[in-house]
């Protein structure tokens, strides 16, 4: 079933579904394997205790909301983040998903007035620069006497816009001490999403309040949905339509009320996804958000929001991707060698043992089942070392039944009858084989204990695969001669 189809599904049903399952790892099913680093350089020193666990209870918020089954994300060190999602392809979808920090803030947009007084300010200021840099007898009035509103244009009657050519020359400006000293304290430019007006590419710039009216604290439900407003722009697009609790819907109508005709800024991440105009004020504590490009996208903005702010970035240090067509030649490689190795184990046991080899075979497709079960039973997940280990518990769970079968045959030889020689036959044996299985199982608990990844997927195999060996070897078997002789009683024993 693929990512979509998994995403369609009632949650009820994937709840279902989960249980139920064989859960595959990356090497078996394809998926994607991403390495984080929470940076903690703009933590406060309160903040930076405790942050990566809350980020990685984020991380996991988002990704059982998007429908992931199985996925592994685990703390490595102090301030990494290990993230496996079987059978998620989509490299961008996930990256955007985990690793944006999902902070929604609120911003009232200054006024035209005091927008085209800073911008006034910052061409003098440049003005000023340059002036300073020439030689005394240069010729002043070849420089530019607007450098800063220059770079801009604008999409509408009010809308400041970059040319996408010149972002980064006018992020190089805004970054100058020079210019940040003009700039109210109060406020700050942030771009817009980008947009394309006649073929050509803008980023729409505001000047906003960097204290926010309100942010994503309040937020208690993020839903995707289709615009059907009276906005012509807008009809048919996607949307996420927010709702806030009761205090955060009380501030927010209070904003509202206060500052009908001036434009509020969504912003998400440092980047503004829209700037309506306050019409009226807006009581019920619901907002909307638009400008998105896709309703994947805005799937995943509302898993993200619903979810929470990540406590600090991420920074991706490494990333790793396996075909779904590389798993299914993995597992398919994988079963052959199962079924070989299975069908030579059974061969030979009944060709060398005769009637006791086929209830060892029995036993041994017991074992296969038990496992798979177990496996199954506690969602565990089956990676390409736990198919090996999966192989080796074939060739493990006849090896007791050897043992005890070299055993009956001795006392057979004494001239014992097959009820007195079975007996002696598994009690002779049973020490040898659980010295067999300890020391085995000593070498599957360190490597569960202090392995890693792939590592622990062959030990959890091997560890269940040594107990259900015990007991389908001891148990199984033995039950199965008991009722050959007691109640069938039979004379001789085919071994």
């Amino acid at each position: 079933m693929s990512q979509s189809q998994l995403e369609a599904l009632p949650k009820a049903e994937r709840e279902i579904l989960k249980r139920k399952s064989l859960n595959l790892g990356l090497d078996l099913q394809g998926g994607m394997y991403l390495l984080y680093e929470v940076d903690k350089s703009k933590l406060k020193p309160e903040e930076v205790k405790g942050a990566v666990d809350r980020a990685i209870e984020v991380i996991r918020n988002r990704i059982d909301q998007w429908g992931v089954f199985e996925p592994s994300i685990e703390k490595l060190g102090e301030d990494r983040i290990l993230v496996q999602l079987p059978g998620v392809l989509d490299r961008e979808r996930a990256r955007s998903l985990i690793g944006r920090t999902a902070l929604l803030e609120f911003k009232l947009v200054a006024k035209t007035s005091l927008v085209n007084d800073i911008i006034k300010k910052i061409d003098d200021k440049l003005h000023e620069i340059e002036l300073s840099k020439l030689p005394a007898d240069s010729d002043t009035l070849a420089l530019d006497p607007n450098p800063f509103l220059n770079l801009l244009g604008r999409i509408g009657a009010d809308v400041i816009a970059v040319p996408e050519e010149n972002v980064k020359k006018v992020e190089e400006i805004l970054n100058m001490d020079e210019i940040k000293a003009v700039i109210p304290k109060s406020y700050e430019f942030l771009f817009g999403k980008p947009v394309e007006r006649e073929g050509r590419k803008y980023r729409p710039l505001y000047l906003v309040k960097k204290e926010p009216v309100l942010t994503g604290a309040y937020l208690t439900d993020a839903r995707p949905d289709i615009y059907r407003g009276g906005e012509a722009r807008l009809q048919n697009t996607p949307v996420v339509s927010i709702t806030f609790d009761r205090k955060g819907a009380a501030r927010f109508a209070a904003v509202t009320g206060q500052h009908v005709g001036e434009k509020l800024a969504i912003v998400l991440d440092g980047v503004v996804q829209s700037a309506p105009v306050i019409q009226e004020r807006i009581s019920g504590g619901r907002a909307m958000i638009t400008g998105l490009d896709s309703m994947d996208e805005a799937k995943d903005l509302a898993v993200v929001l619903r979810a929470g702010a990540l406590p600090a970035p991420l920074k991706r240090l490494e990333e790793r991707s396996v075909g779904p067509l590389l798993g299914k030649d993995s597992i398919s490689k994988g079963i052959t060698a199962l079924i070989i190795g299975f069908l030579v184990v059974v061969l030979f046991m009944v060709f060398y043992y005769r009637g006791a080899g086929l209830i060892a075979d029995i036993a041994l497709i017991l074992n296969l089942v038990f496992v798979l079960a177990l496996l199954a039973g506690f969602h565990a997940t089956l990676t390409l070392p736990g198919l090996a280990g999966l192989i080796l518990t074939v060739g493990m769970s006849v090896d007791a039944n050897v043992l005890i079968f070299e055993r009956i045959r001795e006392e057979l030889g004494l001239g014992k009858t097959p009820k007195v020689a079975i007996a002696t036959g598994y009690s002779r044996a049973l020490i040898t084989i659980l010295d067999a299985n300890l020391t085995t199982l000593i070498a599957a608990l360190v490597l569960l204990r202090f392995g890693t990844g792939p590592i622990k997927g062959f030990a959890v195999v091997l560890s269940l695969g040594i107990f259900v060996s015990f007991f389908t070897a001891i148990f199984v078997t033995r039950i199965i001669f008991d009722y050959l002789v007691f109640v069938k009683k039979i004379k001789k024993v085919s071994i």
